[in-house]
């Protein structure tokens, strides 16, 4: 679900056409989002995971979601660099996010790392299709920013499934 950009474009003298950073910004808002639920996913992991892994996961978990605290704040600065309001709060997080719902049945540090790599890989995927369509718009430093984050989410990514293939 696509967050629609605020009715109010302030000026900015990046050079870039209005209507390039009207979709950049619904872009933007819209990786907001999945960011926002992805950290509090994570943190859901973090709080609740249990079994012989425990502080690995619980330390892991941990560092994945201050990484995706700094991509949160990265995209929200984009938004309002370009213009944009960044609508970053909880409940428009819940409301347009992509990403499943998280199972919150999960106990066992396997099943928390198999939810989480689900969630991790549709939000690498999503990252990629961001940087195409950010350098389509013209806008090369929005594309290096999620390129930025893909790396990062890639190697989070390696790392969850690391443990699943032991």
């Amino acid at each position: 679900m696509v967050i629609a950009a605020s009715a109010t474009l302030y000026s900015t003298h990046i050079d870039l056409p209005e209507t390039s950073r009207t979709q950049l910004i619904e872009l933007l808002n819209q990786t907001l989002a999945d960011t926002l639920d992805l950290k509090t996913q994570v943190k859901q992991a973090h709080w609740n995971v249990k079994g012989m892994q425990f502080i690995a996961l619980h330390e892991m978990f941990d560092g994945f979601a201050t990484t995706l605290e700094g991509y949160v704040d990265m995209v929200a600065e984009r938004v309002t660099a370009l213009g944009g309001t960044a609508m970053g709060t909880a409940r428009i997080a819940a409301r347009t996010s992509t990403l499943p719902e998280y199972d919150l049945t999960a106990v066992g540090g396997e099943d928390h790392v198999r939810a989480l790599a689900e969630r991790f890989a549709h939000f690498a995927a999503r990252a990629r299709a961001e940087i195409a369509q950010s350098a389509d718009l013209g806008d090369d430093d929005t594309a290096d920013l999620y390129t930025e984050i893909s790396r990062e989410i890639d190697k989070n990514l390696w790392f969850l499934e690391a443990h699943l293939q032991g």
